[in-house]
């Protein structure tokens, strides 16, 4: 190859110039999926705008809806404002490429209000919350889900415009917010903002990062198995509440990174995208890469540009309308191999460059992280990760996937497995070097 079309990444490393051409492979990959989805007339972040379109919004002379859903025969708008009942009013009409729409007058909906989807295809029907729906509930007495409409008179106006974070260093405290109270109940947003965060602050830390807040129909799954992905939990409050707490943290110096879950996705049928058209491979894999081996869940097609789409523009919701400064891939190592990186030992550079590695969320993640630093160049992207996979931080323009740090996951999963699993006495030095070392 010649020198001069060597990616920097490979000139970094003289042990990755027998990779130099697959790396090269990698980066024009997803240069041509860029120019693909972006037809070379606007932005990654211009593009990642689908939460603008999609999903309920209240407009100028009522309110407009629109689902993707390119199986589906027909699609009802069903609630408590028309007793759940399929009606010709609440009817959604098809448009081009697997789109549905409905426009309602003003008085069709009030805030508040629950509904979800009537979706219809050949041989089968079902209720189904929309993907793009920014506000779920559950109700306290039947523990259902549905979709809430929110439309609140008074909006939330952040009082910190923009926000650089500190990250040299950068000390990140990792909190969940239900669990944050030592009370025996599920905290909030408003509690952990008035008696956690300013502890946080005395502290010395500078960031947080929040688990469990795309919405998730088990609590127990710790926030993993996502349900809803553009809505903030309503286990610990209202979006308001949780806009406040960012705000806050902003005033009081701290950076709010969010732990994203675009690894996998929850397998419910009702509450989350698994068959939401009747297909079982509208957002996921179909055959045997259809569900994860090991997490009970269902893995995203990174193949498919309308996937990309509604990956990308979650990614920019939540910086948009919640003012997040970054966020923290959670399983990146899942997604970065075909194997998902079970028994693998990636003693190696060959295990990086073996064949075995998902091209096409290696190209997700690569334009993820292009797109939500065009957002905010401030922001902060990490990779959740235990392979070690060279250029995981370094930037796309050198060869790299982008993030801006790694963690490696493979040092507290080690310290906890060796501190409950291991006497002190018969802790071995070499053994622990050599896990903190590789």
């Amino acid at each position: 190859m010649n020198d001069s079309k060597v990616l920097p990444l490979v000139k970094s490393d003289p042990l990755l110039e027998p990779y130099a051409d697959a790396i090269q492979g990698r980066y024009d990959y997803a240069m041509a999926v860029e120019k693909k989805l972006t037809s070379n007339k606007q932005s990654l972040s211009d593009f990642a705008t689908g939460y603008l379109y999609f999903g309920l919004h209240h407009v100028d002379d009522g309110w407009a809806f629109r689902e993707w859903a390119p199986n589906a025969s027909a699609i009802y708008l069903i609630g408590d404002f028309n007793e759940w009942k399929r009606v010709p009013e609440y009817k959604l009409n098809k448009l081009d490429n697997g789109v549905w729409e409905i426009y309602l007058p003003e008085d069709a909906l009030k805030h508040e209000q629950l509904y979800k989807l009537w979706v219809e295809w050949e041989g089968g029907a079902g209720e189904r919350i929309p993907a793009w729906c920014r506000r779920v509930v559950q109700d306290d007495e039947t523990k259902i889900f549905s979709a809430q409409v929110w439309n609140p008179e008074v909006k939330y106006r952040f009082q910190v415009d923009k926000f650089v974070p500190e990250t040299k260093p950068l000390l990140i405290y990792e909190c969940h917010i239900g669990m944050s109270s030592s009370e025996e109940k599920v905290s909030t947003y408003d509690e952990f903002r008035r008696t956690v965060l300013p502890r946080i602050v005395n502290l010395g830390y500078n960031c947080i990062q929040i688990m469990a807040i795309q919405e998730h129909p088990y609590y127990g799954s710790f926030g993993y198995h996502v349900s809803s992905f553009f809505a903030a939990s309503s286990r610990f409050g209202t979006p308001e509440e949780l806009k406040r707490l960012i705000d806050q943290a902003h005033e009081m110096g701290v950076a709010v990174i969010m732990d994203l879950v675009h690894s996998h996705a929850v397998k419910n049928e009702v509450e989350g995208l698994a068959r939401f058209d009747g297909t079982p491979y509208q957002y996921f894999h179909g055959g045997s890469r259809r569900e994860h081996p090991a997490w009970d869940s269902l893995l995203f097609d990174y193949a498919k540009p309308e996937v990309l789409h509604f990956l990308l523009s979650n990614c920019k919701f939540w910086m948009e309308e919640y003012k997040f400064d970054g966020f923290r891939f959670d399983g990146v190592t899942s997604m970065l191999y075909r194997s998902h990186g079970l028994g693998e030992d990636f003693s190696g550079y060959d295990s990086y460059y073996n064949l075995n590695q998902d091209g096409d969320a290696i190209c997700y993640l690569t334009l993820a992280n292009k797109m939500i630093h065009q957002v905010n160049p401030n922001a902060i992207t990490i990779a959740e990760e235990v392979s070690g996979m060279p250029g995981l931080a370094s930037k796309v323009e050198d060869g790299g996937i982008g993030f801006d740090f790694r963690m490696a996951m493979g040092i507290p999963d080690f310290w906890i497995k060796y501190i409950k699993e291991v006497r002190m006495e018969h802790w071995k030095v070499g053994h622990i070097y050599w896990e903190l070392t590789n």
